[in-house]
């Protein structure tokens, strides 16, 4: 008869090595990913303070706050921010209620054709935006449309609509229909229950798909230089300075959007903080 011996367990001091090699390793793997992330933002920082002509940290001339002021004299830099948030406003009027609409159609259509409707209305999105930019400046013209701000977010909207589909989409597939049916069994209209019922299910996501369809929008690029004509927003003329040179000037614009962006979030956190410690304790 053969003996057999089970494996012997670990020791302890084996597995607390093991545990510190595994943390050791995570927290490198942190670090590399931590770096790589947000050293491009420091150096983009850094060089909007430098003194030298140019975009820059290696070349150091020391600190300066002048690149703001040319940022302040800049016209065309501040026309073309105002011309991005124009079309952005303008792809969130145009993009949100199409989203929303093709949602509902998706969701609430029981058809054989549903599959082929939702390839048809996601298909933008994998369409090149040199494509979207020239084809809908072409359409345009045919009505006399020359193109410019209106038409560039009439581009940026056929495919920015299918992103807002998706995620109104992801947000109705988790709704309780019953409320809906023993609503309308009440006698409430179709629009009632849409107004009562639904919308309110549905703020956050269209909160949430209008800022995601306006920072969409305002970094565009392959789409808005063909269907922009003679204006320009803030990202086509940063491209067309490329030919040229750019200034430290650009290195401002991205500090001060990331500061707005981490103000924005952290004033997000803080609210949805205050509204968990609210629900908490009723």
């Amino acid at each position: 008869m053969t003996a057999t011996t089970a494996a012997a367990p670990a020791t302890p001091v084996r597995a607390s090595r093991e545990g510190r090699w595994a943390d050791t390793v995570l927290n490198v793997y942190l670090a590399i990913f931590f770096l790589y992330l947000f050293a491009p933002l420091l150096v983009m920082a850094l060089a909007a303070f430098n003194a030298y002509d140019y975009p820059s940290v290696t070349q150091w001339r020391g600190w300066t706050l002048k690149w703001f002021g040319e940022l302040a004299r800049d016209q065309r830099i501040l026309q073309g921010l105002w011309n991005s948030i124009v079309v952005g406003i303008g792809v969130i009027a145009v993009s949100v209620p199409l989203g929303l609409s093709g949602a509902f159609i998706l969701t609430r259509l029981q058809s054989r054709w549903t599959g082929l409707l939702y390839g048809v209305l996601v298909s933008p999105i994998l369409t090149p935006g040199i494509i979207l930019g020239i084809s809908t400046l072409i359409f345009w013209r045919t009505f006399d449309v020359p193109g410019g701000l209106f038409v560039a977010a009439m581009a940026q909207a056929t495919f920015i609509a299918s992103y807002c589909m998706l995620m109104f989409m992801a947000r109705l597939q988790r709704q309780d229909r019953s409320l809906e049916e023993a609503a309308l069994d009440l006698g409430a209209s179709n629009l009632l229950v849409f107004r009562r019922i639904t919308l309110p299910f549905l703020t956050p996501t269209i909160f949430t798909a209008a800022v995601i369809a306006f920072l969409q929008s305002i970094e565009n690029y392959n789409t808005t230089v063909f269907a922009i004509g003679g204006n320009w927003t803030l990202v086509t003329e940063i491209g067309s300075r490329f030919r040229f040179g750019l200034s430290p000037v650009i290195n401002v614009i991205g500090v001060i959007f990331v500061v707005i962006t981490v103000i924005a979030a952290t004033v997000y956190v803080l609210l949805m903080e205050r509204d968990r410690k609210a629900r908490s304790a009723r």
